[in-house]
């Protein structure tokens, strides 16, 4: 059966502002059919690495913590402590960067909670239903001990996963420092010696001791490798890939087991913000031009079908000349795979409706 996704453009006129089509949105989806009568209520978000702008504004924060106040729940802000080296590594650098990206209780109208503590090792070890991969997924507590998930994503490319939406937001950002490995597992990047030009990028990103320098050319020690795929990411001439080939397909297929984990058996309700659709993560310091116009707000109860609907949108739209997508040969291939031609982004969708997470059609619902 299919889900019903509900969709808004952008276009305001001068009758109402974003925000308010953003709370008209997720009501008319059925936000207020959820019992949020003293419960304690996660909204998982992204709070963008330093120097990336293309992260959610706080301000779309804010509607929905406000709307959770007023159907009675006590809403927090969350995201789980990242791997790698940057600006959210620990808890205290992860909050100070969420207060300078402009997120706080002032600004959103609810407190942050960094979901894994610390140094990222406060976790619950929660079993997958259903899981072919994955027995156990372990999920920052903040966000375990939540009687209720909301979503709040920024949809857009991403270099291994094909795209981040809201499965990713859920299943990859509520992991742990353990859960992250996990996801992580199924690959270890190995260096073409004829295409490294030892620049050291690679090191520079990893906060692991994983590249090292030899005889002026990288190798990556996997007894220090956590798989999380950085130094890829990083390389300026595509000198790193994984040993795997199915290592990507593995890990979308965590993802969405992870994410299920987080919200089965609790009231969840997901938001994707289709805008400043940037080719990269939200987790680099800087982000690139968007790769096709902005789309619009889409919101469900059906996290697969959501981000089924949003990958559709962006694939219909033609991209920026300027982009890297208007840039690329994209003979062949929808937007999202020609962003990243290695990824392999339906497998987050059919793996999702397979272990019962959601569905892989939709309804799209004009508000």
């Amino acid at each position: 059966m299919a889900s019903k996704v509900y969709f808004t453009d952008f276009c305001t006129g001068t009758g109402e502002s974003l925000p308010q089509r953003l709370a008209r949105l997720v009501m008319s989806a059925g936000f207020d059919q959820i019992d949020f009568q003293d419960k304690f209520v996660a909204i998982k978000i992204h709070f963008g690495e330093l120097g990336n702008l293309a992260y959610l504004r706080p301000n779309y924060a804010k509607v929905i913590a406000d709307l959770v106040k007023d159907l009675g729940g006590k809403p927090f802000l969350t995201d789980a402590n990242t791997m790698y080296v940057g600006s959210r590594k620990n808890a205290l650098d992860h909050l100070e960067t969420a207060y300078l990206n402009g997120f706080s209780p002032f600004s959103t109208g609810c407190h942050i909670l960094i979901a894994d503590g610390l140094k990222g090792t406060d976790d619950v070890a929660i079993p997958v239903r259903g899981g072919e991969y994955v027995k156990q997924a372990y999920i920052g507590r903040a966000i375990a001990d939540a009687d209720i998930i909301i979503s709040l994503n920024h949809f857009k490319g991403h270099e291994e996963a094909g795209f981040g939406g809201a499965l990713k937001n859920l299943g990859m950002g509520s992991g742990s420092n353990e859960g992250k490995r996990d996801m992580h597992s199924d690959g270890r990047p190995v260096v073409d010696r004829d295409k490294c030009v030892g620049c050291g990028e690679c090191a520079r990103n990893c906060a692991h001791d994983g590249p090292q320098m030899e005889d002026g050319i990288m190798h990556i020690s996997w007894s220090n490798c956590m798989g999380c795929g950085r130094c890829l990411d990083a390389c300026p001439v595509g000198a790193i890939s994984h040993d795997d080939s199915e290592a990507v397909k593995m890990l979308n297929y965590k993802i969405a087991e992870y994410a299920k984990a987080v919200v089965d058996g609790k009231p969840n309700f997901h938001i994707n913000m289709v805008l400043d659709v940037s080719p990269y993560c939200d987790c680099h310091p800087s982000n690139d031009l968007p790769i096709v116009p902005d789309v619009g707000m889409f919101a469900s109860f059906d996290p697969v079908a959501l981000d089924l609907a949003c990958a559709d949108a962006v694939n219909a739209q033609t991209p920026i000349p300027a982009s890297k997508l208007g840039q690329s040969d994209r003979t062949g291939m929808d937007n999202l795979t020609a962003d990243f031609p290695h990824t392999q982004w339906r497998t987050q969708i059919t793996h999702g409706r397979k272990i019962g997470l959601g569905e892989d059609s939709y309804e799209l619902v004009r508000v």
